[in-house]
């Protein structure tokens, strides 16, 4: 029976597939570029749908359905007695023609006169032509998202996000427009008051939330170029837009809290505010209008903030998302899943508490997202609540469970708990992002100890490398891949004997070399200086955690070695100069009995 039976049969658990085989290729493929582009093109004939302007073309002789209201001042030329010309102003919110009338043949002249203004003399050309302007405006958009963020491209879950991001705040804008349209004779509201008080930013603060700023920033652009074609009579529309999304995207950057929501609308509403007192200073309008207006602006940045803390955990659970939100709340020692590691793995959760620290630090100093390395950390060893009797950290002294069993048999039991892990945290319905760097925290690292133990017990069999390897796959983001480092290097600085700040960092420097050279780090994108950052990083929180203390007096007990002479407690460097003992280099982790 081959390894791969014995797995099957003591493991049989769903399979996860070995990525390695499967590299991407590079660039992106035809097939994904030909479906992004059925996307853009759906998504241009949907928007040019929503933001055609709905003005009736009715001719003469023709009834009309509802009154038919002027949407903006403007004058008409009708030919008069004897060859003149006769001018006709018609007023913005006029009523051309009511309800159950007839077009005469003056109103007819009106109505054309406004369809070709609006640019729909033919509604299908228009139609047409207006998708083919979108289409341009989401072109130029997507190669900065390919420049920007090459591998966003090739995910077709996030582009068709950011497609139905567009969408659904274009259909609220018409709706909230909409609606206070119909309230509009019982209120003071005109159009342009309607128009600051549409909710457009929030599409902009959930492109921050789920994504990041730069893609805010491209996504504020162009929604604020498609909304202004919903007023053509208010030029600074597009203005008003942009800097409100621009505001709102900026104010949940480093959002941590769902209440904060609250504070980045407030702190919207205010530059709404600002924004609309510059609009209606120069138009003249600001003390005749310009409280409505205001209002108008600072209820509807409210409204954005209650619109996005109440569709995030939506977008979050529907894309698979980890805002910086949901891993804070990942944090939280009530969760389910940290509570059965703390109470079924002890040693196992404060070996990753104290892994947390390490790659929370590393992620800082190269610019990687710090949360996702603490909570990748946490959990990155779930499996072991499912045989946490195996793993050493896990154990009584006075027993070890793999003494009794074959070095290949306690291998896979080693191995298995990357699987079980990825299991568990599907089970908890945790994060994808999470669930990449449980899967890659070992890539296809060596189990060193068991490997050893098995050419000790068999010298004269040539035993498979391969057979001692985990699944992997290697690390696949630099977050994982300081998973990765952090773990392996805090179980190596257990090994110390003497942890001075020099052990440590050779012990450090040493461990990221060897894991260096075995090809763990090819297919992430940290670079030398980026090892270099880290390994500071590590020395400095493992020199935090391994500090000198003072032998306090009377706090000796009879039958315990001093101090200075306990293994894992430090002696000074000078002390081990004076004794001139060679002492024991420190050893490597056992990988077999402590894999973490």
């Amino acid at each position: 029976m081959n390894k791969n039976e014995t797995l099957l049969k003591l493991l049989p658990k769903t399979h996860i597939p070995d990525h390695e085989k499967d590299e991407a290729p590079a660039g992106i493929s035809r097939s994904a570029f030909v479906y992004n582009a059925g996307i853009a093109v759906v998504t241009a004939l949907l928007l040019a749908f929503l933001l055609l302007p709905r003005f009736p073309l009715l001719e003469k002789g023709e009834t009309a359905t509802s009154d038919v209201v002027a949407p903006y001042s403007m004058y008409m030329e009708f030919p008069g007695p004897d060859q003149t010309v006769l001018w006709h102003k018609v007023n913005k919110g006029e009523v051309i023609v009511e309800a159950g009338h007839r077009v005469t043949d003056r109103t007819a002249q009106i109505l054309k006169e406004i369809s070709r203004r609006e640019g729909i003399g033919n509604r299908g050309f228009a139609y047409l032509g207006l998708a083919l302007l979108i289409l341009l405006v989401l072109y130029l958009f997507y190669r900065d998202i390919k420049r920007y963020r090459a591998a966003l491209v090739a995910d077709s879950k996030k582009i068709i996000l950011l497609s139905f991001l567009l969408l659904i705040t274009v259909i609220l804008s018409q709706f909230v427009k909409h609606v206070l349209s119909l309230i509009s004779d019982k209120l003071p509201l005109d159009t342009i008051t309607i128009a600051f008080a549409l909710p457009v930013a929030a599409g902009a603060m959930l492109v921050c939330l789920l994504f990041d700023f730069h893609l805010a920033l491209g996504f504020s652009f162009v929604i604020s170029i498609l909304l202004g074609l919903l007023f053509q009579g208010e030029p600074f529309m597009p203005f008003y837009y942009f800097l409100g999304s621009i505001v709102a995207a900026l104010s949940v950057i480093h959002c941590k809290k769902r209440t904060a929501l609250l504070r980045a609308g407030v702190l919207t509403g205010i530059v709404n505010s600002l924004s609309i007192v510059a609009i209606d200073l120069y138009k003249g309008e600001l003390f005749t209008r310009g409280i409505y207006d205001i209002s108008a602006g600072f209820l509807g940045a409210l409204a954005v903030s209650m619109i996005v803390s109440a569709s995030l955990p939506f977008f979050e659970s529907l894309f698979d998302i980890a805002t910086d939100i949901k891993l804070l709340e990942l944090l939280e020692p009530n969760q389910p899943l940290l509570k059965k590691l703390i109470y079924k793995s002890p040693g196992t959760y404060h070996h990753s508490i104290v892994i947390g620290n390490l790659a929370e630090a590393a992620a800082e100093a190269i610019g990687e997202n710090p949360l996702l390395a603490r909570v990748g950390a946490y959990y990155h060893d779930v499996g072991k609540i499912r045989k946490p009797e195996y793993f050493i950290e896990n154990q009584h002294l006075s027993e070890n469970k793999h003494d009794r069993l074959m070095p290949s048999m306690s291998s896979l039991i080693i191995a298995s708990h990357v699987k079980d892990g990825v299991e568990v945290a599907r089970e908890h319905k945790l994060p994808s992002a999470v669930v990449d760097i449980i899967q890659q925290h070992h890539g296809t690292s060596l189990i060193t100890y068991f490997y050893q133990k098995a050419k000790e017990l068999q010298p004269l069999i040539n035993i498979a490398e391969g057979d001692y390897r985990y699944p992997g796959p290697r690390p696949r983001t630099k977050v994982a891949a300081i998973v990765m480092l952090s773990d392996s290097v805090e179980a190596a600085s257990r090994t110390l004997d003497d942890p001075t700040p020099q052990r440590i960092q050779a012990l450090t420097n040493s461990v990221i070399t060897r894991i260096f050279l075995d090809d763990q780090l090819s297919r992430c994108d940290l670079t030398l200086k980026d090892l270099r950052d880290i390994s500071r990083n590590f020395n400095m929180v493992l020199t935090g955690i391994f500090h000198h203390r003072i032998d306090y007096p009377g706090m000796e007990f009879m039958g315990e070695k001093k101090r200075g002479e306990h293994r894992d407690k430090k002696q000074p460097e000078e002390t081990k100069a004076a004794n001139g003992a060679a002492r024991e280099k420190p050893r490597e982790p056992a990988a077999g009995h402590r894999p973490s």
